[in-house]
């Protein structure tokens, strides 16, 4: 590649069910050029996540698709490299939504200065940034979490759901998870501290495996999956017991949607509140999230992995490993 070209991803075509690297392009293109109030940053980190399957469909969503043709978007961290700007100096680092690319330019607007003295720079795509504030605002504000409660987390192992857990535990709640894998489990016991977890694989039916686990139910399940997470949760679940729904991995990739839950009818006789949410909704819990997780962080009661694949070239390939259960955490690409 010229010194004088970056790199961006774009989405060539839609997918029809689980995407493949022919539905994504790397095109080079000339390094834009920041104008009077603008500044040129170049990404170091990029994140991908499984929202952005959604935008791969046509049609109205919280969040507009991507269009055929061109470049993606998505948090990242980079460094300024050219500014004329009055509030960005050269060798800042920033967090903003320009990723799947080498170079942006910006005039500062959702973009934020971020210190990474202390903490690494990748931290602000998963703990400390928006995924680190979902699980936050989804098991506090969303599940109105008591303290000494029971909780089930679906995809516990994942980016959100892994720091879901450890802030129930922080709130002194019983803790109940569910992953796909043997290694998965043993760090959801041993690096995250769950009571219990359940390897999906290896049972009959997640209804089956609650029942042994939760003898006293459920009062808040955090919901990363849908389908036969979702059903056997509302079996279990306590009279007034919360749901957050965060996502639905398991339908990202259906051509046709599968059927609801066959149990939904509980939820009348239980009296339970199932709602969903998305994070940028409540930027009002930013300073709040940002005080706890920190303080969290540095007491040593919250862990957190990244799976890290090199190379914007492979980008493609790290968005489609998030729906084949291989990753660990955060799902990120160093560029």
């Amino acid at each position: 590649m010229s010194t004088d070209t970056s790199r961006e991803v774009r989405l060539k075509s839609r997918p029809s069910g689980m995407p493949t690297k022919s539905n994504f392009e790397v095109v080079e293109v000339d390094i834009p050029q920041p104008g009077d109030g603008e500044f040129l940053v170049k990404n170091e980190w990029m994140s991908v996540d499984p929202y952005m399957r959604g935008r791969m469909r046509e049609g109205e969503s919280y969040v507009p698709p991507f269009a055929l043709g061109k470049v993606m978007d998505g948090g990242c961290v980079g460094r300024v490299v050219e500014s004329h700007h009055p509030d960005f100096s050269e060798g800042d680092y920033v967090l903003g939504s320009a990723g799947w690319r080498d170079h942006w330019v910006s005039q500062g607007e959702g973009v934020r200065k971020i210190d990474v003295s202390k903490v690494p720079a990748s931290s602000y795509l998963s703990v400390l940034g928006l995924t680190g504030m979902t699980a936050y605002v989804g098991l506090l504000k969303i599940g109105a979490l008591k303290d000494g409660e029971t909780v089930f987390v679906s995809a516990a192992s994942g980016a959100v759901g892994s720091i879901v857990c450890q802030i129930a535990k922080i709130k002194g709640c019983r803790v109940i998870a569910s992953s796909g894998s043997d290694e998965k489990i043993a760090w959801l016991k041993d690096k995250a501290g769950v009571d219990a977890a359940i390897n999906y694989r290896n049972v009959d039916s997640i209804s089956g495996a609650l029942e042994e686990l939760c003898p006293d139910g459920i009062d808040v399940y955090f919901d990363n999956v849908g389908g036969d997470h979702l059903e056997g949760a509302i079996d279990h679940m306590n009279d007034f017991g919360r749901i957050a729904c965060c996502g639905m991995i398991s339908g990202y990739n259906d051509e046709h949607p599968e059927p609801g839950p066959a149990n939904l009818f509980k939820i009348i006789g239980k009296r339970l509140r199932m709602q969903g949410f998305i994070v940028r909704d409540h930027q009002d819990q930013e300073e709040n999230f940002a005080r706890e997780m920190s303080e969290w962080i540095q007491a040593g009661d919250i862990v957190w992995e990244e799976t890290v694949t090199e190379g914007l070239e492979n980008s493609p390939d790290a968005f489609i490993s998030l729906f084949e259960g291989d990753k660990m955490g955060k799902a990120l690409v160093t560029i």
